[in-house]
This record gives C-alpha cells, structure tokens and sequence, in this order.
C-alpha cells in the first residue's frame, strides 16, 4: 500500500502576523513556520496504515519554497519514508487551483493507492485544494474523514457532517481529508528526528513533473488578493454608572440618543 500525503508549511498560529508593505501579503522574514496541524493528522494516519499493512510507502509530497523541506523533514521524523518538494522560481504567486494543478501533475509521476490531505490550510482556509487533485486526477475523494478502514481494493470512510456522520465507501486509488478526532498525532523523537536526516528527500522542478513553466505566473491566476487588512479595532466598552437601575436605565437612554444616535 503506497501513500501520499499532501503537506503544506503554515506559519504557527502563535506569530504576530503583519500585512506586508504592498497589502496583498503577509511579512514572511521573521515568521515561525511549522506543518499544517491538519496535515499532522495525515501524516499520522498514512504511517498507521502502513504500519497495520506491514507493507509499502508512505511519501511526503510538497508545494512551495526552499523552507517547506523542514516541515517536510518533520514528517520523516514522524515515521514518513520519503519527501518530494516541488519548487521552481517560474511559478511566483499561486492560487488554490494552480497548486492543486502542480500537486496532481507531481502525483502522477509517484506510484499510490491512496493519498491523504489536511481538510485545509489554516492559513488560507481555501478548503479546495483536496477536491481539485482529486478531480485532475480522477479519482474519488472523502473528505473530514474521522475513521477508515481499508479492504480488497475500497476505502470505507466514516465522514463528519455538520449534524451527524456518513458511512461512505469508494473504490481504491482515492483521496481523503483528515478530520480532528481521526487520529491523535505521533510525538518525533530525537533518534527519529536524526534518522530524518538521512531519508530521501527530493526537490523538483516544473519540467520535472511534466509542466510547462510559460504555463504558470500572474496571467494563470483564478483568484487573486487585492488587498489585507485588519478588522477594525472595536471601541471601548463604556460602562453606565448608577446608584439605581431606575438611575442607570436613565443614563443608559441619554448616551443612546445623544452619543449613539440611536434613539
């Protein structure tokens, strides 16, 4: 049983994130970077299958810059076999549709029978790179999956909906998306984090995976950001004094009409 996991680096959730000068990014010079959790979760699941089957490959397959290659190596730790990076200085920006377009390509130059996705990003929360492979490559995708099971050629999948589950069972190679409750993800330890080291892990290009980089750039953009900004600050809560209820109810109408305009 050989499986794919599609892995994407995010910056931890516990960054300042800052708009950059341009609004249409995020500073990306002094951010933390780390394994998107819902990817921990299909990294985790990918090595429990192989472990259950006594057999096969786990393969760890990435889009984006140089950087990636240690969230990547964090999956190797884990108990991942392999990691194959895509990253060519053609691409520039991407989109949710372009990635999956370079994730597919990438996938049909590796052998598998199933490949395992986070849900989402938790950055960009697009939710749809998933689906795209799936439909560029054909096959049938489950997603928020919470418990699987494989046998003779199908994936049975216990899928989270929003008030209940589904039992769903799809003919082998299909993809999944990971769901919280799925798995609880492997802790990497130091021996295994320097065996990591020494795993292959490998860094291709467009040309590679059989795409033409002049297909690629601004121009093959479906969605573009046209700018970021923060919410707005909310005001500051004001409190109505008041000895009385009947005192503060009294107080509390005159602010509305005269400082809210509401009344």
């Amino acid at each position: 049983m050989n499986v794919v996991v599609l892995l994407k680096q995010v910056p931890d959730t516990e960054s300042l994130i800052e708009i950059n000068a341009a609004a249409d990014g995020i500073k990306a010079e002094n951010l933390k970077w780390i394994m998107n959790p819902y990817d921990e979760l299909a990294v985790e699941e990918a090595i429990r299958i192989r472990e259950k089957r006594a057999s096969g490959k786990v393969t760890v397959l990435s889009f984006g810059p140089e950087r990636a290659t240690t969230a990547i190596r964090t999956a190797l730790a884990m108990g991942a076999d392999e990691g194959v990076l895509i990253n060519d200085p053609a691409l520039g920006k991407t989109d949710p549709m372009l990635t999956a377009k370079v994730l597919a390509a990438a996938l049909k130059t590796l052998p598998f029978d199933l490949v395992v996705a986070g849900q989402r990003a938790v950055d960009d929360d697009s939710y749809s790179v998933p689906s795209a492979v799936a439909e560029y490559l054909g096959i049938p995708m489950i997603g928020m999956v919470v418990r699987q099971e494989i046998n003779a050629g199908t994936i049975r999948c216990e899928q989270s909906l929003q008030d209940g589950t589904a039992v769903v069972e799809a003919d082998l190679p299909a993809l999944l998306t990971t769901q919280r409750g799925l798995n609880q993800p492997r802790y990497a330890s130091l021996p295994n984090i320097m065996k990591a080291k020494k795993k292959p892990l490998e860094t291709r290009n467009l040309a590679a995976i059989g795409l033409d980089a002049a297909q690629f750039g601004p121009g093959a953009l479906k969605t573009r950001i046209l700018s970021l900004a923060f919410p707005p600050q909310r005001k500051v809560c004001k409190m109505i004094p008041g000895e009385t209820a009947e005192e503060k109810s009294a107080r509390l109408v005159q602010a509305l009409h005269e400082e809210a305009g509401v009344l």
